[in-house]
């Protein structure tokens, strides 16, 4: 097995994991009642920490794979064939993020809820794919290490700036723009910081493709990322500390006191290790095929968890009502049948747009023989009362 195939393996594996953990997280969160949700208690706790890595980690890899694709191709600039499809896909995700936001009874009414302008997973990965495009283009002119620092030094100062620009409200824009900056109106995600984790999803690409044919590419790759995961896990914050009270810069200080970016980075580059390390023994399909058919499963998460179109899903009904005895079995449920659903489409989906293309090429014969034959048959009607009315000869 090639390196190539061996490394996008592990990565299928892990979005098919992060996706996995998403559709558990948004299911329990939203459906757990009040009174289990116990800081004190252990369980708890470990489900709330390992549900804060799933973005994080799902970001990352999102924007692995990307430009994975994108710097493997010897095309450069406008001519990487990537590009066209890049913009394409950053495009579709938006538009599907909002599509799945939209709500037909208020349509009917002729009202789009402010929920319709909310930013969410969607939305940022497509925004973030833009954005790493055009970086890409910007700096396609210099040399190639441009453009991967370019992605390491945007991700360090989103990291370090948010002390600042997390209480900025960007009144001054409107909302459906502001929301792509700010949580104030309810967005579960911003392009600021979540876009530094995603870029630095690219650096990591950058890394694997410059070093693809090195020997011992998995055992240093490996190395690397458990020891500096552990660094920012149990040492950053001791760092900004050290450094605010050598240079007296409260930033740093205000860093460490809400030290969540790098401690995710810590356990983002954790879980790299571990799938790298046990990437051998990721074979199954099934998770492979998950990992590559998250959109799908996304989407049906979010039609039967939400009720995208119509209001009509498992939040409207048992928000944060359901004991762990229920939830758990429901959980598992809930994510055997988004990905069983996912799957059967990805299956059935050639089948579907066949069937499709065929069904409507069928209408449209058929319509065009009815238009020929209501033609004719009006000529001879008019023919006929002209006649009958002598103002045409026998």
């Amino acid at each position: 097995m090639g390196s190539k195939t061996a490394r996008l393996f592990f990565i299928d594996a892990m979005r098919a994991w992060a996706i996995l953990m998403m559709l558990q997280g948004h299911f329990v969160d939203g459906l757990l009642e009040n009174s289990f949700r116990d800081p004190d208690s252990l369980v708890y706790t470990i489900w709330k920490y390992f549900r804060g890595i799933t973005a994080p980690v799902f970001f990352t890899v999102s924007g692995f794979i990307f430009t994975y694709l994108l710097i493997r191709v010897p095309e450069k600039g406008f001519n990487n064939p990537r590009i066209k499809k890049g913009i394409r896909r950053g495009i579709q995700l938006l538009l599907i993020g909002y599509l799945l936001r939209l709500n037909i009874f208020g349509l009917l009414k002729g009202q789009i809820y402010a929920s319709f302008f909310l930013v969410d997973v969607l939305h940022i990965i497509g925004i973030s794919i833009l954005g790493i495009i055009g970086l890409y283009l910007l700096t396609s002119t210099y040399k190639k290490y441009v453009f991967p620092l370019s992605l390491i030094i945007i991700s360090c100062l989103l990291f370090s700036f948010e002390p600042v620009y997390s209480n900025w409200t960007f009144q001054l824009l409107p909302d459906a723009l502001a929301n792509y900056f700010t949580r104030t109106n309810g967005s579960v995600f911003t392009i600021i910081p979540w876009f530094g984790y995603t870029a630095i999803g690219g650096f990591f690409a950058y890394l694997f493709t410059q070093y693809k044919n090195y020997k011992y590419i998995y055992p240093a790759a490996i190395s690397i990322a458990a020891l500096a995961g552990l660094l920012l896990i149990f040492y950053s914050s001791s760092l900004f500390l050290g450094i605010s009270s050598i240079t007296g810069i409260q930033l740093f200080e205000a860093i460490a006191s809400n030290n969540y970016l790098f401690i995710r980075l810590g356990d983002v580059l954790i879980a790299f290790a571990l799938f790298m390390l046990f990437r051998q023994f990721i074979t199954s399909r099934t998770v492979l095929k998950i990992g590559q058919n998250t959109l799908s499963i996304y989407v049906i998460h979010f039609i039967i968890l939400y009720g995208s179109f119509t209001g009509l899903g498992l939040y409207r009904f048992f928000y944060q009502s359901l004991s762990p005895v229920i939830l758990v079995p429901a959980a598992i449920t809930f994510m055997f049948v988004c990905s069983f659903l996912a799957l059967f489409y990805t299956r059935k989906e050639d089948y579907l747009k066949q069937t499709i293309s065929t069904t409507l090429s069928d209408l449209r014969n058929k319509l065009e023989s009815w238009l020929v034959y209501a033609q004719r048959t009006l000529k001879i009607t008019i023919y006929r009362i002209l006649r009958s009315i002598r103002l045409v000869k026998s």
